[in-house]
């Protein structure tokens, strides 16, 4: 069987169409992802999806739904993560995709996203032989977190610590440069929520750390970009020192400036800096000093759930 599924993020919506192999591998027909925030509002103590959001999400699952339908998919599954979770009006979004798709999108909720990352990730075969390891997927709304023994998830945690949720908290003006008090707070804030969510860190010396989101994508496309490579061409390791270099570049830029760096989609221009500081913030609490880079995160593991 063909099985194709979106992924409604906070800043971005996601298609993959697969098929499974005989040998039980999971094998990408297609891949595509469409720059479509949703989620503007996120940071405030009531959010609520706008009606720009609305229209430009429905928009594109409508687009990607044809595609997939296009190629011969034979089940289609929408699944939206913290932007649609956490919205007040996350019901009118599932209507109105409902009547433009046909599609019944399911909202999951923060331990059936960790679990389904968890999923993805084992049909990695960059990953496969590891036994222990963490995982940690940024997103626009919030962080999951997972640790992994002997194969299987131990404990996991969603916490609200997404890059388009701590901008609209603790940055004033995305445009402008992004300062070191900008930074600081969001450090100490992602130590406070971190601390307090019960997930055990540091991570132990020698266990593998992997990393996944947009955020880790971009940055792996950046460095890529910079090498005339692509990015699948690119190191899969992204270590703490590209981390910083990264911001270094980026953060003393404004708005139009960031926008024009090769690698960085625009419509990330903005919360980039906000998502490298959470990273380092991270990765300084956790105490190790790279992650190991997947692409296949949720998409991936909603496929293996559909496809057995």
């Amino acid at each position: 069987m063909r099985a194709a599924v979106l992924d409604v993020g906070s800043n971005s919506i996601k298609l993959l169409v697969a098929d499974r192999r005989p040998d039980g591998r999971l094998v990408e027909v297609r891949s595509q992802t469409l720059e479509v925030r949703i989620s503007a509002g996120i940071g405030s103590g009531k959010p609520r999806l706008g009606p720009e959001g609305i229209q430009r999400g429905v928009a594109a699952i409508a687009n990607l739904a044809s595609e997939a339908r296009g190629l011969g998919a034979e089940r289609i599954e929408a699944v939206a993560t913290s932007a649609v979770r956490d919205a007040a009006n996350g019901g009118e979004f599932r209507d109105r995709v409902r009547e433009a798709s046909g599609l019944d999108l399911r909202i999951l909720t923060g331990a059936d996203e960790a679990r389904l990352i968890g999923a993805g990730l084992t049909t990695d075969p960059a990953l496969q032989g590891l036994g222990d390891f963490r995982v940690f997927d940024l997103g626009g709304g919030s962080l999951e977190c997972l640790s992994f023994r002997d194969g299987a998830v131990e404990d996991a945690a969603s916490l609200p610590l997404g890059c388009v949720r701590l901008t609209e908290m603790f940055v004033a003006d995305p445009s402008l440069p992004f300062g070191e008090a900008s930074a600081r707070e969001i450090g100490r804030h992602v130590a406070a929520v971190l601390g307090g969510s019960g997930f055990p860190l540091p991570v132990p010396q020698g266990t593998a750390v992997i990393g996944t989101g947009g955020t880790l994508t971009t940055v792996r496309a950046m460095a890529a970009a910079q090498r005339h490579e692509t990015l699948e061409r690119g190191d899969p390791l992204i270590g703490v020192p590209l981390l910083l270099e990264m911001l270094a570049r980026t953060g003393p830029l404004g708005l139009p400036e960031r926008k024009r760096i090769p690698g960085l989609p625009p419509s990330r221009a903005d919360v980039l800096p906000t998502a490298l500081a959470t990273l380092l913030a991270l990765a300084d609490l956790g105490r190790f000093g790279a992650f190991q880079h997947s692409l296949r995160n949720l998409r991936w593991g909603v496929a293996r759930e559909i496809l057995g």
